[in-house]
């Protein structure tokens, strides 16, 4: 009995001391002051360890280069949040109160901090980008609803409606019916299914709707009306001093959902609402008081097509936003991993977890991605810029197909990065403190508005082959596809046996072998689905092809918007100013690019483009290439100068959840 007892007593001692060396080991995991990143050892393959020579990063000059001339504004707001604790957006909130406290945070960053975006978002769209991104990574309803109210409304009034179609936009059923006897337009939702739910700021706050209606026009012929398509209209929702709803406006509260509960969602019908003829958005086509129609525009395709193009801009802030959130929760998973040491060598201190190859595998190349997708937005955002000013035909064009094919991608990858880095820190990663929870919900629904991420990507594969089809009927093409009129036929080529065999680090990480091998798997699938396309139609009809083949034209439009994310950020590495800044974006752009080769590997080796012992090449630098990301990993990170508040949430630190959270750490 005593000798159980002194084993009992024994156990108990060595459990005491277990648990007290493991509380400290979490301490020193998760504070920052114990072991500087710089200073852990590091885990090294012998391949690694003989070429390792880590880059002196100009960190300034890399956040300079990345951030540009906007970096002030965008300074303001994060300071402004910083400063008040009462706008920060605690962990544990319901609906109601995070509806209030977002419309509380849009006030106040327009009143007291004095920023206002409306002023941007036709004369200065980069700066409201910039802003957006600031104010979205504070609060991702925040973001949303500054978009809704600002950019989607024209003024600060009125909010933007699109009733009954979902993405068949041509297909809505509301109608607005002119009243030449009151002058007036009649807006009608004809039945339960022609309701279109999800409206921002429709549910409490919304006091007018821009709506997209069928303009139907009272004719004197066998008809009796002339459908005219589609145009938008200023509809009242509600009073201006009692704010309670308008006779005839219905409105339903989409509820608690997902994410975005700062953001009140609604639906709308409309039963006979009347508004005046000036009520109609007359840009694109006119009512006069005798009922006669005119416009500028031939086609009801084409005004339709105009009325709707400032939805471009939806897709172009979201593929923008989605980069931001992807820069939050990557520099979040990274900083951890950092941090936290776990094993090692017999008998040597526990290494940083970011030390081991399956860590940096899931970290490394999203990190590039992270730059080379900010690159790639900040010239759409650009395109788009440019666009608003001079409404060239063929820019539209161009920031249309381009902002679909950033918009689905982006917003897909960095859905997928929520998960992998919530993963990447382990059992601390599902504590709600730490922000991926929140920002996973949130982003989430960033693949459905503003355009299903499916359906977008096949109006980029539609307009690959109508370029497609230029290229060999002598038409021109548009900037972005500027490189299948250029090269098209050296890509279509058989590939060279002698470039196939070239495996040195030169040739590898050479721009233009990058380059071209993104646009020759780009321009095959391109000319393969043409061809299945011509086969299948010719037994399934146009529709039942297009089925056949849509996998297929999927993929031809995530390769060519990475053939397009490969350009860009190569041209943004050739043009920053700092020498190390520099050398440092060469080696995320590399890892990039051979990542996203060697993933796609077999496309290229069933097609001999790619010799077998090139392939090995491209692998072994990889992950070499990983190896030297994670040795700048901080200070690559660093760079994106996100606040604390915004990668740690201390707002947060008030509440009990998290007491009890550091309770159980040891912090």
């Amino acid at each position: 009995m005593e000798s159980q007892r002194g084993n009992l007593m024994a156990e108990e001692e060595f459990s005491e001391l277990a648990a007290a060396r493991r509380i400290q080991r979490l301490t020193s995991h998760i504070s920052p002051a114990v072991t500087a990143p710089s200073q852990l050892p590091l885990v090294q393959t012998e391949a690694c360890s003989s070429r390792l020579k880590k880059l002196e990063v100009n960190g300034e000059a890399l956040s300079l280069h990345m951030r540009g001339k906007h970096m002030d504004v965008q300074e303001k707001v994060f300071e402004f949040f910083n400063s008040r604790p009462d706008l920060q957006t605690p962990i544990e909130i319901s609906t109601d109160e995070h509806r209030e406290l977002c419309m509380r945070q849009l006030l106040a960053l327009v009143r007291e901090a004095g920023v206002r975006p409306f002023r941007y978002v036709a004369d200065d769209p980069e700066k409201y980008f910039a802003i957006s991104e600031a104010v979205g990574s504070v609060d991702m309803s925040l973001g949303i609803k500054m978009g809704v109210q600002f950019r989607l409304y024209k003024n600060s009034f009125e909010v933007l409606i699109n009733i009954g179609f979902g993405s068949n936009v041509q297909g809505l059923q509301t109608t607005a019916t002119f009243d030449p006897m009151k002058d007036e337009f009649v807006i009608d939702t004809p039945h339960d299914g022609a309701i279109k739910w999800w409206i921002g700021n429709a549910a409490v706050h919304g006091k007018f709707a821009t709506v997209f209606a069928r303009l139907i026009l009272p004719t004197h012929d066998s008809k009796g009306v002339s459908d005219m398509g589609v145009h938008a209209f200023i509809v009242p929702i509600r009073d201006m001093k009692t704010h309670q709803t308008l006779p005839g406006v219905e409105i339903q509260d989409c509820g608690h959902k997902v994410g975005l509960n700062g953001v009140d969602n609604g639906a709308l019908r409309f039963r006979s609402v009347r508004i005046p003829r000036d009520n109609l958005l007359n840009r694109f086509g006119d009512v006069s008081r005798d009922g006669k129609y005119t416009s500028s525009l031939p086609t009801i395709n084409k005004r339709f097509a105009a009325t709707l193009g400032e939805l471009v801009g939806g897709r172009v802030g979201l593929a923008y936003a989605s980069v931001g959130v992807l820069k939050i929760s990557a520099t979040i998973a990274i900083r951890y991993s950092l941090l936290r040491q776990q094993f090692g060598p017999p008998r040597q201190p526990e290494v940083s977890i970011l030390d081991y190859q399956s860590h940096q595998h899931k970290l490394m190349p999203m990190l590039a991605s992270t730059y080379a997708y900010h690159f790639a937005t900040v010239h759409l955002v650009k395109k788009y810029s440019e666009m608003k000013k001079t409404h060239d035909e063929q820019l539209v064009a161009d920031v249309h197909a381009l902002s679909a094919g950033l918009k689905s991608y982006v917003t897909s990858y960095t859905a997928k990065a929520l998960s992998v880095c919530r993963e990447a820190c382990g059992g601390h990663g599902y504590a709600a403190v730490n922000r991926f929870g929140s920002l996973r919900n949130d982003h989430d629904i960033f693949q459905t508005f503003e355009g299903d991420n499916t359906v977008l990507l096949q109006q980029v594969a539609g307009d690959l082959l109508k370029q497609y089809k230029e290229k060999f009927e002598g038409g021109t093409l548009t900037v972005t596809w500027s490189y299948l009129r250029e090269s098209m036929n050296s890509y279509l080529a058989q590939p060279n046996p002698v470039t196939a065999r070239w495996e040195g680090e030169d040739h590898l990480r050479d721009p233009k072998f990058q380059l071209d091998a993104f646009r020759y798997r780009t321009s095959r699938l391109l000319q393969s689905v043409a061809m299945r396309l011509k086969k299948h139609s010719k037994t399934l009809g146009t529709f039942g092809a297009w089925n056949r083949c849509l996998n297929h034209l999927l993929t031809l439009a995530e390769s060519h918007i990475e053939s397009v994310i490969l350009a860009k950020f190569i041209d943004a590495v050739q043009s920053c100013p700092d020498p190390s800044a520099r050398a440092a974006l060469k080696l995320v752009c590399d890892l990039y690019a051979l990542d996203r080769i060697w993933k796609d590997i077999g496309t290229y080796r069933n097609v001999d483009y790619v010799a077998p012992n090139k392939a090995k090449a491209i692998h072994k630098l990889t992950e070499y290439l990983s190896f030297q990301v994670r040795n700048v990993a901080k200070e690559l990170v660093d760079a994106f100068e996100l606040p604390d508040h915004v990668t740690r949430a201390p707002i947060a630190m008030q509440s009990d959840a998290y007491a009890q959270y550091t309770q159980v750490v040891g912090f």
